[in-house]
């Protein structure tokens, strides 16, 4: 087994693990971190997103050693301890889970949209989530969810005007 060295939520893992296992395995049943989760296991509905330096991944295709010296940011490592990031924190005041197992890949895949484009518009979001798959129906809670953040951070991200 060839040992295999990155970063999970700012924190170093080695270990031995086997070439077949995938990132999502590696997080969920080595490390125990439960926010990505297993969905359809061919990357198509977002249930496993996380973040591979910075940029949304499906980790039930990525195979672990195929992301080694990478930083992996995962739901559990998103927000600062004791404090949401700002997509989670909008995802609660609006309400925008019902089951909540689609939450992981939209609040992933919505933090690292607003990572790039702060002030991204609702058509931005609504194409950049278009993967990601919610059962229950809370595309509209969803989407006002992020819409909120991305209003917080693209406010946030205008600079002030000169004077």
């Amino acid at each position: 087994m060839p040992a295999l060295q990155l970063t999970v939520n700012g924190q170093p893992f080695t270990g031995d693990v086997p070439r077949q296992t995938s990132l999502l395995h590696l997080l969920r049943n080595d490390l125990g971190l439960n926010g990505p989760k297993y969905g359809c296991g061919l990357g198509q509905c977002g249930a496993c997103t996380v973040h591979v330096d910075g940029t949304a991944a499906r980790a039930c295709v990525i195979p672990a050693q195929g992301v080694a010296g990478r930083a992996i940011t995962t739901l559990e490592g998103l927000g600062r301890r004791g404090h949401f990031h700002p997509v989670q924190q909008a995802f609660e005041e609006a309400q925008a889970a019902q089951c909540g197992y689609c939450l992981n890949g939209m609040v992933m895949q919505a933090a690292a949209l607003l990572a790039r484009e702060p002030q991204a518009d609702e058509a931005r979001i609504r194409s950049e989530l278009s993967g990601n798959l919610c059962r229950c129906g809370t595309h509209v809670e969803i989407l006002r969810a992020v819409s909120l953040a991305a209003a917080r951070l693209g406010a946030a991200a205008v600079p002030e005007a000169p004077r």
